[in-house]
Formats: structure tokens, C-alpha cells, sequence
């Protein structure tokens, strides 16, 4: 049994495919380098929140984890949430956090996702609403501050839109009833100014980790609210929840608080751009996890970062990733090295998935090539066959005959084919020399 050999292309042609195969592979490593799966950038813009702020305090954690794995994270501190979310609808910045209530789908719950540029890639902290006050007692609502100065956060901020909101419902408001001061100020400046006695209460809005916060619950000379309303305010205003700070949580030895107090909390959403590149929004997921993964006073060991409440559509990333954790590759790799492999074997999949049959096609191409070329020298031989015997040929005829059956058997012979083609080719030779002869015979019958 003949041993079946490979088709092989002449060295000119092979050095011709080579070159242009080359040539596709370098063009589709350009396409999909530059368009299809481009390196992430080196350097990222964040928008946190005030400077003594926990968003800016997160921003700093974040900002050490993404350095770890070569990536500059660049802080803008800002108002708040509302600025935050003013410069990520603008493109000034590619991540920030927003708080809670501000936020497309808690304005418009059925809202479509292509409403926005915005995704959330999680939820990342509680942010209850603390009422400090001295002397005051807010049990039963905010009425009481009526008349008195009370610091509502920087303008323009989340926290003075939403404390505006809630002393409106109490009918509290600048100069309502008369004498109503509403302090535009916020953080550790409005801290300050209540223990100081310059005002008579503060309303912040921020995590825990809050340094105004932490100073402010610290301190045994001023009172934190705790409203017998948070269930029915909550109803009232949905972009709310209810969450409990148990008595001694603050202090043990001081029993501080001395006893569990209601709060009302939103929560700080982990915003993007939608074209923030993959590779970023799973190393800020990760960055996220690190940061806020620990318990808080309100908060148990792994409530955030969650997927759970975002007032923006859910990143595709995000999705991903809390269905079934890192990348395999980031999993196991350096950031860089993980996001090269990755996008190499973006690369070698489907031009295996190509090459692999054109591979096993490509031999019976090139021998269906070669027969074809074959059958066409064996169609010339069969016309010039049955010119000769249908008729006789002049002089000029036999000539150019001749010249044509010379030319077949040259090109048969300088062309090179494998093996397995031997004995067609030498059996079109055979046929040559046969129509030549009958060439000859009708020369010499026409001389007789």
C-alpha cells in the first residue's frame, strides 16, 4: 500500500504563503491589540469626597492596592457624592463613589441601562444618617430644631440634599420657624463647631470610618439621635434602610451608646464609566474587596462589597465577578502578566479555531490544484486528438500542434509534484508522445 505524502508547493509559492501568512498574523495581532482587546491603562482618576472624609480615606486604600499591581490611582477630593456624580457624567473622571439615593435607579426604579454611561460595580458601605446634637432630645423627630443652628453639610453636597429633605418633613428649614440657621458646612469643620457650642446640632451622612464620625460618637457631651420614625421614614423615602448601632458598640468601657439606636442608612456605590477597560473594573472590584470586606459597628464581615441595592445598572464585570470571583488568570498570575495571557489567548483561540481546519483543507486544496492542472494538459491532448482524426491538419497546423505538445511537456516536467502523482504525470507523457506520433503518422501519410 502506497504511503500517502503530503502535498508540497514549490519553493517560490511556499516562500509566498509563508509571507503571507506573516502578514494576516500580524495584521489580525494589530486589530485585535489595538481594537479588540487593547492593555489597559496605566493610570486611573478617582473622585472621593472631602479630604477628612471616609470616600477620600477609601480612595487612599484603594489607591495602595491598584500600586501594588502597577496601576496610578489619582485622587480628586470633591464635595461629596453629587459632585462625584456630576464629574463621572461629564468624563472628568473614570471612578468614584456615589451615595446612595442620588443615583439613576433610585430616581427612575424602571429606568433603561442605556439611559446611562454609569455602572455600579457594588455597594461598598452603609452610610446612616447621624443626628449629634447637645441637649436635644430627637426621639420623637426633628422638630425640635427649629430655631436652632444646625450644619447640613456643604452645599451642593448629598448630605445637604438629603438633610435638607429630612428637616423639610419635620417642617425645618432655613429661617423655619424663624430663627432656623442652616450651617453649610460639613465633616470634621461642622464636628468641631458642635463641640465647640457654635451650633446646636449636625446632620452627617458618611460610613462609620468617618473621622467626624468617630469623633463625635467618641465624645460623651453630645447626643446621637435615635428616631422613632426610621421605619416609617424609610417607607417614606425608599432609597433608605434601617440599621441598628448596638449599645457599647463604640465604646465597651463607656457603655457608648448607652443603648441600641436606630438609624437610617443609604449606601456608597463603587461607580464607573462604561468604558472603563476590564481588566480595571476587576482590579477595582478586588481593591474593593480588600478595603471593605472587615466589619464595621453597623455592618458583619462580608456584607460589602455587595451587588445588592445600586442606584446604577450592574457592571458586566461586576456580575461576573460576584457569580464567580476573579479571573482564573488574575486568580493565579501578577496583574500584568494575567491581563498578557489574557489577551493572548484572545488571540490563538480563534486563529486556532481557523487555522486548525484550514490546515486539514489546505492539502486536498492543493492537491485538487495539481490534478486540475493535469486534467487541463489531459483536455488540450484529448482536442488535439480528435482534430487529428476527424480531419487532416495543413503544414501550419501540425506546426503549431507540435509546438503545443512541446509546451505541455515542458511545464509537466519543470512543474514539481509529490509521489503520489508519479504515474499520472508520467502516464501524461505517455499521452504526449502518443498524439506526437500521431502526428507523424499523418505528416508521412501526407508526404506518401
Amino acid at each position: 500500500m502506497k504511503k500517502p505524502t503530503m502535498p508540497t508547493l514549490p519553493t517560490g509559492r511556499r516562500l509566498f504563503v509563508w509571507l503571507l501568512g506573516i502578514a494576516v498574523l500580524t495584521a489580525a495581532i494589530w486589530l485585535v491589540v489595538r481594537y479588540v482587546s487593547p492593555a489597559p491603562p496605566r493610570s486611573l482618576v478617582m473622585s472621593t469626597g472631602t479630604v477628612d472624609g471616609a470616600y477620600h480615606r477609601f480612595g487612599q486604600r484603594y489607591q495602595e492596592v491598584l500600586r501594588a499591581n502597577g496601576i496610578r490611582l489619582d485622587l480628586r477630593p470633591s464635595s461629596g457624592g453629587v459632585e462625584n456624580l456630576q464629574r463621572l457624567d461629564d468624563g472628568e473622571v473614570a471612578v468614584g463613589f456615589v451615595q446612595g439615593g442620588t443615583g439613576l435607579l433610585a430616581q427612575q426604579p424602571d429606568a433603561s441601562p442605556d439611559a446611562t454611561p454609569l455602572r455600579s460595580l457594588a455597594t461598598v458601605a452603609y452610610e446612616p444618617v447621624w443626628i449629634f446634637s447637645r441637649g436635644l432630645d430627637l426621639s420623637k423627630g426633628l422638630a425640635p430644631l427649629g430655631g436652632r443652628r444646625v450644619a447640613i453639610g456643604v452645599p451642593g453636597s448629598g448630605n445637604s440634599q438629603v438633610a435638607t429633605e429630612l428637616l423639610a418633613l419635620y417642617g425645618v428649614g432655613p429661617d423655619k420657624p424663624p430663627g432656623t440657621t442652616v450651617v453649610n458646612d460639613g465633616g470634621m469643620a461642622a464636628a468641631d463647631m458642635l463641640l465647640a457650642g457654635r451650633i446646636d446640632a449636625a446632620i452627617v451622612i458618611a460610613a462609620p470610618q468617618a473621622p467626624a464620625v468617630q469623633k463625635l460618637l467618641a465624645d460623651g457631651s453630645v447626643q446621637l439621635a435615635s428616631l422613632d420614625h426610621v421605619q416609617g421614614l424609610a417607607r417614606r423615602l425608599p432609597f433608605f434602610q434601617t440599621v441598628t448601632l448596638k449599645r457599647g458598640s463604640v465604646d465597651p468601657q463607656r457603655d457608648l451608646p448607652p443603648k441600641d439606636i436606630e438609624l437610617l442608612a443609604t449606601t456608597a456605590n463603587l461607580v464607573v464609566r462604561d468604558e472603563i477597560h476590564p481588566a480595571l473594573a476587576y482590579l477595582l472590584l478586588e481593591a474593593a474587596r480588600q478595603v471593605h470586606h472587615q466589619p464595621s459597628i453597623i455592618s458583619r464581615p462580608g456584607d460589602f462589597p455587595s451587588p445588592t441595592g445600586t442606584d446604577f445598572p450592574l457592571a458586566t464585570e461586576a456580575e461576573r465577578y460576584f457569580k464567580n470571583g476573579r479571573p482564573f488568570l488574575q486568580a493565579y498570575l501578577p496583574f500584568w502578566i494575567a491581563n498578557y495571557a489574557q489577551r493572548l489567548l484572545l488571540l490563538l483561540v480563534p486563529l486556532a479555531a481557523i487555522l486548525v481546519p484550514l490546515m486539514r483543507v489546505l492539502p486536498a486544496m492543493i492537491a485538487w490544484r495539481r490534478q486540475s492542472r493535469l486534467y487541463r494538459r489531459y483536455g488540450e491532448l484529448k482536442f488535439l486528438e480528435q482534430e487529428l482524426a476527424s480531419r487532416e491538419l495543413d503544414d501550419h497546423e501540425r506546426q503549431q500542434a507540435r509546438m503545443r505538445l512541446d509546451q505541455i511537456e515542458d511545464e509537466v516536467v519543470r512543474s514539481k509534484f509529490p509521489l503520489d502523482f508519479t504515474d499520472r504525470v508520467y502516464t501524461l507523457r505517455q499521452h504526449v508522445d502518443y498524439v506526437r506520433a500521431q502526428l507523424q503518422r499523418q505528416s508521412e501519410r501526407k508526404r506518401a
